[in-house]
């Protein structure tokens, strides 16, 4: 039998021929399968654009937020978010945030159909929250960069106008800064009543270093400004600073010195990373050494464009370092109640019956006892609807501060720094 006989009576072979086709068939569905995957891959390289945006990215719930806001309004696939929020008159009322839920969603912006595709890792925790590590992905046809920053922009910006107007506090998770509590009304800057002109002679400062970094640069200074306020407890130091964040549109970072865990590398990466706000940090060092903070003020790897607050009871025992000129370069003493500050409170309470603060601020310096700015706001809570109280009653002032000031702890030294990040 020669060659082309065993190839005819195998093609004749009903067997071999299903086989052979059915191999055929094979090859080929694997030849395009292979080819549409190619073909995929190259346009997508070539003809799609992709975002990817980490759990841990600051705009990760912007981003959400602006998806289900702006964009995907009508899906139907969300994971909700409950928020506890206290308003005004302190009453907490309960929000629920809905967001895009994990898969995909699709919708229509700026003449451009965006592919969202939210994931979560089974097998990848965040380990600052202890939760499965997410993204969310965008994708989009073109090569438009721009549509994605177009898109965060507006995510931030709805994120700021939320928060518009109110004070936010943060405090030290980690390695990073997260948010604390709900969002505030500020505190009004004339609500913390100091000795006459001090309040204007710092926030007159804070705005002239804040307004005029060029001024700076041209001298070859750091551009950084220290403050120290000193006094008693109870006279306004913290609360001040809290009115000034306020006033300057910013929120509050807190940071405790004495945390557990904390070090000098630690310390020197949350300033770097600190948003735009105050930072309050209360002293108490533990890991952390007195060098390593100065360092962090003003060493060579501490960041510049900011404003330093410290405030302390005592600053007899501040370390004369920790104080020196570059490092704080206004103190300003912020004592008990003055006739000024009695009369200003007494007027802010009582404004129908200002005649009386005169007579107020007599009688309670007659007691022969200082008193702080806490005291005379507790005893105007008192006597909220009746001025008459409050001025005949001020001996119950003396009483209560007296008390006060035998039940603070003697260790009470805690300094605070408050520092403005990214002027």
């Amino acid at each position: 039998m020669g060659f082309q006989d065993l190839i005819s009576s195998l093609s004749d072979n009903p067997y071999f021929g299903a086989g052979f086709g059915l191999f055929g068939v094979g090859a080929g569905a694997a030849v395009l399968r292979k080819g549409y995957m190619m073909g995929m891959i190259l346009f997508r390289r070539h003809y799609m654009t992709t975002l990817e945006v980490p759990c841990r990215d600051k705009s990760y719930h912007w981003l959400l937020q602006w998806i289900t806001l702006r964009g995907a309004r009508k899906t139907q696939h969300l994971s909700v978010e409950t928020k506890f929020q206290e308003i005004e008159t302190g009453k907490i009322t309960t929000r629920h945030d809905f967001i895009p839920s994990v898969g995909e969603h699709f919708f229509w912006y700026k003449r451009t159909w965006i592919r969202v595709e939210r994931s979560r890792s089974q097998q990848t925790l965040d380990l600052h929250m202890g939760v499965p590590f997410e993204t969310v992905k965008l994708t989009a046809f073109g090569k438009n960069k721009d549509l994605f920053i177009d898109i965060l922009e507006e995510a931030r910006d709805l994120a700021v106008k939320q928060n518009e107007g109110k004070t936010i506090m943060y405090t030290a998770y980690g390695s990073e800064w997260r948010q604390f509590g709900n969002p505030r009304k500020p505190r009004p800057l004339t609500s913390v009543v100091l000795d006459e002109g001090v309040s204007n002679k710092i926030v007159k400062d804070v705005k002239e270093f804040m307004d005029n970094p060029k001024w700076y640069s041209d001298r070859g200074i750091p551009y950084r400004r220290g403050y120290l306020l000193h006094g008693p407890p109870g006279c306004g130091k913290s609360s001040f600073i809290t009115a000034l964040a306020g006033e300057l549109q910013l929120g509050i970072c807190v940071l405790n010195l004495s945390e557990r865990g904390l070090t000098d590398d630690r310390l020197n990466h949350l300033l770097a990373l600190a948003p735009e706000v105050l930072k309050a940090a209360y002293a108490g060092l533990n890991r952390l050494t007195f060098s390593g903070l100065l360092n962090c003020l003003d060493g060579v790897a501490s960041t510049e464009a900011r404003m330093m607050f410290l405030t302390t009871n005592y600053p007899e025992r501040l370390d004369p370092a920790l104080i020196r000129p570059g490092r704080v370069d206004m103190k300003e003493y912020i004592g008990y109640c003055t006739t000024h500050q009695l009369e200003t409170m007494f007027c802010n309470f009582y404004p129908d019956v200002s005649g009386l603060a005169s007579t107020f601020s007599q009688a309670s310096g007659n007691l022969g006892v200082p008193l702080s700015a806490a005291a005379v706001q507790g005893h105007f809570m008192i006597y909220k609807e009746d001025p008459l109280g409050a001025v005949h009653n001020v001996i119950h002032m003396a009483t209560e501060n007296v008390i006060r000031r035998d039940t603070i702890p003697m260790n009470r030294e805690n300094s605070v720094f408050d520092i403005k990040k990214n002027l």
